[in-house]
């Protein structure tokens, strides 16, 4: 018996089956390989400030493990949350000069643009990081206030409107927090 070879550029049926096949085998397991399983907890405080959950979770990344790690000083308080040993979200607290705007004290947290403001520049956030000033938090003495800040260093979810919503919602917190009393030092 002679076979034939096919022309070419012309497939046969089954070399054409086993492409198709192996197409969407890939597509399948692609799809598969990027779903975001968290199999920790998200916390509802970091150091001791409420988060609402629902705005921080999307720039949690998957894993396995989630710890939440405060570096206190007189100063400032930074709170880090690692997933799998890694850095995904910091928050700071800091005591900063007064009389400065929010864009002043982001550029000593960061050299990346952050070019979105709100209310007025008491905000300013991008699409992973956001910075703002708190109200009425303001020690006399040293002449400084309260600023925070929210950046998600180990995520690839990428939201301007969440970041905003959750800088907001936080330095609220904050203001209505012990954070806001003048620092002891």
């Amino acid at each position: 018996m002679t076979r034939r070879r096919p022309a070419p550029g012309t497939r046969s049926g089954p070399a054409i089956a086993a492409v198709v096949f192996a197409v969407l085998a890939t597509t399948v397991t692609g799809c598969g390989a990027e779903e975001e399983v968290r199999d920790y907890s998200v916390p509802d405080t970091l150091c001791g400030i409420p988060f609402d959950t629902k705005e921080l979770t999307p720039f949690l990344p998957p894993g396995k493990k989630l710890s939440v790690k405060p570096d206190i000083s007189p100063s400032a308080t930074w709170c880090d949350v690692i997933v799998d040993g890694k850095l995904a979200v910091r928050t700071v607290q800091k005591w900063w000069q007064g009389g400065r705007d929010t864009a002043y004290f982001l550029r000593s947290q960061t050299l990346e643009r952050v070019e979105e403001t709100a209310s007025g520049g008491r905000y300013v956030y991008s699409v992973n990081q956001a910075f703002g000033k708190t109200q009425d938090c303001v020690d006399e003495k040293y002449k400084q206030e309260l600023y925070t800040g929210v950046q998600a260093y180990g995520s690839d979810h990428e939201d301007a409107d969440a970041m905003k919503r959750l800088i907001v919602s936080f330095t609220k917190t904050v203001e209505k927090s012990d954070a806001c009393e003048k620092p002891t030092s």
